[in-house]
């Protein structure tokens, strides 16, 4: 069989980049039905937010600013404009049903497992079900969380395979697990607070800045969980994050013990015992002061199981605008590249914008 295009991994990226090219193009995937957008957002799919730009991004600034201002968060808005959708938390954009998203997307695919690809005269895509000959070949195989779902490591695979360099792919938008003086938090399975949280940013061994996230908070049995700490993942290197777990909270002089002020009361309770500090109304400027700037260093994260994106990937800067400089007609988008976004609808933006760019490269080249 003999294409214009190869697509490797019918995902978000890859479904994007089939709907608007225009010229022969096989889709390859060893799913049917794209599992991850099916699951995304409790099966409502966050695909897009209304406020999308670079900082939203961890990577290379320019190259993600470039391709968000080329197929903006609007365009995406006009492209969906059929299904029924509603605006969330103010800012994200949430299908009725993911469903919805995977019905406006779906292209004909050839259902088979890749396993290598190498280019002679024109590029051989080894599959389960035999070799696939094109001119160009795109990979868009994503990262490799939710390995239940299908996902894998070939994206990486293949990079390397032509000379590429893959930054170490992590867990990210994921919970984070406990040191021993931090298990107290274990026993707030099910607890869930607002919490502000700031995260060093490090180059080498220096912190040149920070990120900042307000959001709610959840405890598990495993650690620690919830929005703010997701987006804390994203961004977490190594060493300690603040919390302030009293964000929105100003309290005056009282006689009343702190656990009778401050809520919620379960968890006011658990960290008055794990600080060894009385429950007394002398004490309230220190237990104030104490919630409002505990430290924690993360042990971990929960896994690439647990883990909604990816962080890592194909070297941005071994690319020219989603092209390998190494090998023409070999490109590599979507989430299978070293830029990821935060919670919020942030990387499927980045899915379409990319995939929305190169398929219009291509359709004029």
């Amino acid at each position: 069989m003999k294409y214009e295009i190869a697509i490797l991994g019918a995902g978000a990226s890859g479904l994007f980049l089939a709907r608007h090219l225009k010229k022969d193009y096989i889709l390859i995937d060893q799913n049917n039905i794209p599992q991850k957008i099916k699951v995304s957002g409790g099966g409502k799919c966050n695909f897009t937010n209304e406020k999308v730009s670079a900082n939203n991004y961890l990577g290379k600034s320019e190259f993600v600013s470039k391709i968000l201002n080329y197929y903006t968060n609007k365009d995406v808005l006009k492209f969906f404009r059929d299904i029924n959708y509603q605006k969330i938390k103010n800012n994200q954009y949430f299908a009725s049903s993911s469903d919805e998203i995977i019905k406006k997307l779906n292209q004909k695919k050839f259902i088979a497992n890749i396993e290598k690809v190498e280019k002679k005269d024109n590029f051989l895509i080894y599959t389960s079900k035999g070799i696939i000959e094109a001119k160009k070949v795109v990979v868009a195989t994503g990262g490799i969380s939710f390995t239940s779902l299908g996902a894998s490591d070939i994206g990486y695979k293949i990079a390397e395979s032509f000379g590429h360099k893959t930054v170490t792919p992590k867990p990210a938008l994921v919970g984070l697990t406990l040191q021993k003086d931090d298990f107290w938090m274990k026993s707030l399975s099910g607890v869930s607070l607002l919490a502000k949280i700031e995260i060093p940013i490090y180059q080498g061994k220096k912190i040149v800045d920070k990120k900042i996230f307000k959001d709610n908070i959840l405890f598990s049995h495993r650690g620690i969980t919830g929005p703010v700490i997701l987006n804390t993942s994203l961004y977490w290197q190594k060493g300690s994050i603040k919390i302030d777990f009293l964000p929105n909270i100003k309290l005056q002089k009282t006689n009343k013990a702190p656990s009778n002020l401050l809520k919620p009361k379960r968890f006011i309770s658990e960290f008055l015992k794990a600080q060894n500090i009385q429950d007394t109304p002398k004490n309230l400027d220190l237990i104030v002061e104490k919630l409002k700037n505990y430290t924690l260093s993360p042990a971990g994260t929960f896994g690439f199981s647990k883990a909604e994106v990816t962080k890592g990937g194909v070297d941005i800067d071994e690319l020219n605008d989603f092209e390998s400089k190494f090998c023409k007609d070999l490109y590599f988008i979507g989430e299978v590249v070293d830029i990821t976004g935060e919670l919020g609808g942030y990387n499927f933006q980045w899915c379409f914008s990319s995939a929305k760019f190169l398929a219009d490269r291509i359709n004029n080249g």
